[in-house]
């Protein structure tokens, strides 16, 4: 999934493939591969880079610029982090190069607080899968209902998820569609087959979270 139509002629000019929803061994203990595996995968599909998102930590992030950063220069790894609300299901976080919020790798807050904490702290934030499993899902809790006012206060929306069914995915599109939202794709991989089975073409070509 793009974020805009025209793909630049096949992502001719100024563009980057990146996966937008990755879960590593080192950050994520459902996953069953690494980061430098993800990484080897991701190269040789002709990504250009990925987003770390790991279950309420950072581990494969630090992972990656600890150990692994130096051992693939032309690549890039950016910092995210799929967090679980107590009220909105799973909520991926984009928070700006620098920026260290080891609030967020404590899961469980309400996600009108989650909101406001991400953006004061100049960060972004989507639902993933939103219209995939119940609770873990935005549109199957009680909030989505409840406050319709919070979907309004997300900054995009994951509307291709490799791992859902084609119907939720369309519900997702719809649902990012209805609000004005910028949409994302990301494979939500958890393991080597499923890597870099969804993207996100963007425009430009950026090093780091800010950008």
């Amino acid at each position: 999934m793009t974020l805009y139509n025209n793909e630049k002629s096949e992502r001719g000019g100024n563009v980057m493939k990146l996966d937008m929803h990755c879960h590593v061994k080192e950050g994520s203990p459902d996953s069953k591969i690494s980061l430098d595996e993800f990484i080897t995968v991701l190269k040789g599909e002709g990504f250009d880079g990925m987003l770390v998102t790991d279950h309420d930590s950072y581990n494969g992030y630090r992972h990656w610029k600890n150990v692994l950063q130096s051992k693939h220069p032309d690549f890039v790894v950016f910092k995210g982090i799929e967090y679980d609300t107590c009220d909105a299901g799973h909520i991926i976080i984009i928070m700006p190069q620098g920026v260290k919020m080891r609030l967020l790798e404590l899961k469980g807050l309400p996600v009108a607080v989650l909101i406001d904490f991400v953006h004061r702290n100049g960060g972004i934030l989507g639902p993933a899968h939103p219209c995939g499993e119940p609770y873990m899902s935005f549109t199957g809790t009680k909030c989505y209902y409840r406050h319709p006012e919070v979907m309004e206060r997300f900054d995009f929306v994951e509307v291709f998820n490799a791992c859902e069914s084609a119907v939720s995915n369309d519900k997702a599109l719809r649902l990012a569609q209805n609000h004005g939202k910028i949409g994302i794709g990301g494979s939500d991989a958890h393991n080597p087959i499923a890597a870099g089975m969804a993207y996100t073409i963007i425009p430009g070509h950026y090093k780091t979270e800010t950008e």
